[in-house]
């Protein structure tokens, strides 16, 4: 059974997984945790029994695509470097990461109902965020576009201020102001 759970997924069950996923942070995101599960499968194209066979609880849906969001926002930041110039793909990136919290909170009483139960749901996504910042802000001051004086560890609490004061969609206005605001005072000046 152990070497099951490992075992890479065929394609077509990848894709109706990733359709969940995708499906469930939307759905969480708009109709919070009260979402109902068939409205989930519905919405991602498949049939409950499909979604109850990946995730077999409303926990285990919740944990998955918190995890989900936290890797596609950290993955997101080698390409964002490849498209665009390193403050510019900075800047994308924050924009990323106010999704990443506008989903998030639609399920923070989920993840934290999780976490009171023994399990990490948040897992290392702390030091992943950290990492994708430090990558990000390494390539902005390689290219002279940022103050030396600024940790990455300064921006993240910066972004998690932000995050905590302008969650949910209808900041999202405000939030974006605060991040210009951030990012224009990283910039080197003349």
């Amino acid at each position: 059974m152990a070497a099951e759970a490992h075992r890479p997924l065929r394609a077509d069950a990848q894709r109706n997984r990733d359709r969940i996923l995708t499906a469930a942070a939307r759905v969480f995101t708009t109709e919070g945790l009260n979402a109902q599960m068939d409205r989930i499968a519905k919405e991602a194209g498949v049939g409950s029994a499909t979604l109850y066979r990946n995730f077999p609880t409303r926990e285990a849906l919740v944990e998955a695509v918190y995890r989900n969001e936290v890797a596609q926002l950290c993955d997101s930041v080698s390409s964002l470097l490849a498209q665009k110039s390193p403050d510019e793909a900075l800047r994308s990136w924050t924009r990323l990461f106010l999704d990443y919290v506008t989903t998030k909170y639609g399920m923070i009483d989920a993840l934290r109902a999780i976490a009171a139960t023994g399990s990490n749901p948040y897992g290392h996504s702390r030091e992943m965020i950290q990492a994708a910042v430090t990558t990000l802000m390494d390539a902005c001051a390689a290219a002279g576009t940022i103050r030396a004086d600024i940790l990455p560890t300064d921006i993240s609490a910066a972004l998690e201020g932000i995050a905590l004061t302008s969650a949910g969609t209808e900041h999202r206005q405000q939030a974006e102001r605060l991040l210009d605001l951030v990012l224009d005072g990283l910039r080197v000046r003349a």
